[in-house]
């Protein structure tokens, strides 16, 4: 296992730790929940969803966490702000331990931002994702929330290179430390079926460089695959955990 030259940054987020050098701390798994078009949710604009469902998948997702020692982020999704307050209130109620949040639209992800400042979650939260292209009013929600963590999409529509990852990540990096964030998480962002790869190394390239977590949502690569649909599910399962493989190898921290 090879070792990063720069001092790789550890940052414990409300009692789970990520970041530091490939091998010292257990990836960190995160699993989406209340997603769009997710089974369990029953009306995603009002929050309706199936909670003994739901209370499933937790604990099994816990459990997986407790064989592999792996620990776990939930990553609570919604389109609508209305059930945005609902989801968050669930998860902050029913696990320990920190949660992001990520909303579809930027009103959505502004909700969610006052909505945990005002019921004082903010420091359980990360904020799902600071991009190149945030506007002032979402800046100014963030730096009023009191959230300190965040994720960091490194993502680069005109440049979708490594390199177009990395410059992304100065502007994103003056924009987190505008904010006040600091615990920064940098997601070197998963745009086509082919990015495994480039991601991975990019993720390698940001902790060479400045030593922050870095990881990546590779199976969404395999997700939007379109020969995916012909796959059984252990072909499928098979075909996620390789290009998931592909980034933690890199030094992925999540």
């Amino acid at each position: 296992m090879f070792k990063f030259e720069n001092e790789q940054k550890i940052f414990d987020i409300c009692g789970v730790k990520i970041g530091g050098q490939p091998g010292e701390l257990p990836t960190v798994m995160i699993g989406s929940i209340f997603y769009h078009k997710h089974k369990i949710v029953e009306n995603e604009k009002t929050g309706e969803f199936d909670k003994g469902k739901a209370e499933e998948l937790l604990k099994r997702e816990e459990e997986l966490m407790d064989k592999t020692g792996n620990p776990r982020i939930i990553d609570v999704c919604a389109s609508y702000p209305e059930a945005f307050q609902k989801f968050i209130d669930f998860i902050a109620n029913t696990i320990d331990g920190p949660f992001i949040i990520d909303g579809a639209t930027e009103n959505v992800r502004i909700a969610g931002a006052k909505y945990v400042e005002e019921v004082g979650l903010a420091n359980r939260v990360i904020y799902n994702s600071i991009t190149p292209h945030i506007k002032e009013e979402e800046i100014t929600a963030l730096k009023e929330s009191k959230i300190k963590s965040a994720i960091l999409l490194t993502l680069n529509t005109k440049k979708p290179t490594i390199l177009g990852r990395l410059e992304a990540l100065e502007e994103l990096l003056k924009i987190a430390g505008e904010i006040g964030i600091e615990k920064p998480l940098v997601d070197t962002t998963v745009l086509d079926i082919p990015d495994p790869g480039p991601v991975s190394k990019a993720i390698y390239r940001v902790k060479e460089k400045y030593g922050l977590p870095a990881g990546a949502g590779i199976h969404n690569a395999v997700d939007r695959w379109r020969e995916r649909t012909k796959l059984d599910s252990y072909k499928y399962a098979l075909a996620s955990s390789v290009a998931n493989v592909t980034s933690i190898i890199m030094g992925a921290d999540f």
